[in-house]
């Protein structure tokens, strides 16, 4: 059963399909599970008409998790510098062996901004390693010692496993934090205010500058992380009618989309196909301008 809640995937553009399949299924080692080209419907859900024929491939963990990495290729956006928009940012992943990855991933497919290092005053129970993939979109590794105190996290089943938090940046975090309790039933964790390196890097900030974030989650399964980012951060530029370049799009697992408050892009409809599987699915516009899709699997 899959708990309301769930990470079901994160939705990544890219310029080049077939070359982020290298990257994805041969690097990474996921498996291909479908391949086609966007419907017009689902593109209209998404509020996204313009990828209506847009190359696709879905691919999943070898475990066989219940989590997918989607990958829409579309001409990459001139200019797009990650972690500096509102929106996705970065997509967190549980892998077997983190210290593997710096030599393991090719230059002209990953940028490699952070290797591996462990936090022990910071984050004890994983070690993160951060890289950009081939439409720019930021990959988290990190590999899981232990659950935390407020959180269970998951160790992998397969070299590269399930996305267990995805990462929000927003220019307020309080209402984001209360978008995703109000409509879709989710719980507040608790704050946390540290030096986080991507935003410091990114904005060129001093390396001790601090950013507070907060864990959304269900129980014990952390979900979304909302960061907030500092005032020269801006909406994230798009070409007319598509995704977001980079981390694009989310899919969530809710036990019932009748009872979510959410307003969608589209009416509720069942879908066929990876992910969807015959479920009910929807979209909606969150408060830091992203896009969440829900699936329906009560």
């Amino acid at each position: 059963m899959i708990e309301h809640g769930t990470i079901l995937g994160g939705l990544s553009t890219v310029p080049d399909l077939s070359v982020a399949l290298k990257a994805y299924r041969d690097v990474l080692g996921l498996e291909l599970i479908e391949q086609g080209e966007i419907d017009q419907t689902l593109a209209d859900s998404w509020n996204c008409p313009a990828n209506a024929g847009s190359p696709f491939a879905v691919l999943q963990p070898k475990s066989g998790e219940p989590c997918w990495f989607r990958l829409v290729e579309q001409p990459q956006f001139p200019g797009f510098k990650p972690t500096t928009t509102y929106g996705w940012a970065a997509f967190e992943t549980t892998v077997e062996d983190v210290w593997k990855w710096p030599d393991a991933l090719p230059e002209d497919l990953f940028e490699i901004v952070g290797p591996p290092k462990k936090l022990e005053d910071i984050a004890p129970t994983f070690i993160p390693m951060q890289a950009l993939g081939p439409g720019q979109e930021m990959i988290y590794l990190n590999e899981v010692l232990d659950n935390n105190s407020d959180n269970d996290l998951p160790k992998a089943k397969s070299p590269v496993d399930r996305i267990f938090i995805v990462v929000l940046a927003t220019p307020d975090r309080k209402a984001s934090i209360d978008w995703y309790c109000g409509n879709l039933g989710l719980e507040r964790g608790a704050d946390y205010t540290l030096p986080y390196s991507m935003i410091n890097q990114a904005f060129g900030l001093a390396d001790d500058y601090p950013t507070t974030i907060t864990v959304v989650g269900q129980g014990r399964m952390p979900i979304v992380e909302v960061d907030d980012y500092p005032r020269s951060a801006m909406r994230r530029p798009r070409h007319e009618g598509m995704l977001p370049p980079g981390n694009a799009l989310v899919t969530l697992a809710v036990e019932n989309l009748d009872e979510c408050e959410a307003e969608w892009i589209e009416e509720p409809v069942r879908r066929d196909g990876t992910i969807y599987e015959g479920r009910r699915s929807a979209t909606a516009i969150g408060a830091g301008t992203e896009l969440i899709e829900c699936v329906e699997v009560g």
